[in-house]
């Protein structure tokens, strides 16, 4: 009984440093900007610490941590959304962190260029993924009910969304999933832009 206590506490702390991680990157920057290394070239995105601190905390956590490294962007709807930092290219899915507080209260809108958390049903379930929106999606905005965190804006590389808007979807053969993009659309690191 005292080890599985001593292993979960262990579980624990590895865990908490995880989440921990991204608050140590650049502290003091309210906007951080990331470059997402794509088969189809480099996106820029400049996070907002300051409306959504939880979710640019949880996002640079798994930054840091490597977790996005070779995963897939496994969801594409045209004119609405891209979705990834889920699975790795075999459709493994990625260790994950504990599900974040949603924070889509904060102002921010789900607009075309934006990037925010996808979740389940739960509003407070998010924790890798995440989407780009690929028009004004106003249904994923708070209202008489909980909404999707948008955290960031794309700064460059709204040619790569334009060009994905387009590109071919399916039903995956091994998932069952529709909307998986026929052609892989690889994300190969995320990278932290230094400051200055």
């Amino acid at each position: 009984m005292k080890f599985v206590l001593t292993l979960a506490s262990v579980v624990l702390l590895w865990l908490s440093q995880a989440v921990m991680a991204g608050e140590t990157l650049q502290a003091d920057n309210l906007f951080p900007k990331v470059i997402l290394h794509t088969s189809l070239g480099d996106i820029t995105v400049e996070l907002d610490r300051s409306r959504a601190p939880i979710t640019v905390n949880n996002f640079l956590s798994y930054v840091k941590t490597q977790r996005y490294n070779e995963t897939v962007f496994h969801r594409l709807i045209s004119d609405f959304v891209l979705q990834g930092g889920g699975y790795k290219k075999d459709f493994e899915p990625i260790t994950t962190l504990d599900a974040i507080f949603n924070e889509s209260g904060n102002g921010l809108r789900n607009e075309i260029g934006t990037i925010a958390m996808a979740r389940t049903s739960n509003p407070h379930s998010a924790t890798s993924q995440f989407y780009f929106n690929l028009s004004d999606n106003e249904s994923l905005n708070p209202g008489a009910r909980w909404g999707y965190t948008v955290f960031g804006r794309v700064m460059e590389g709204m040619d790569i969304l334009q060009q994905v808007n387009e590109w071919e979807t399916a039903q995956h053969k091994i998932t069952g999933w529709p909307d998986v993009p026929v052609e892989p659309i690889v994300l190969h690191r995320v990278t932290l832009v230094p400051e200055g």
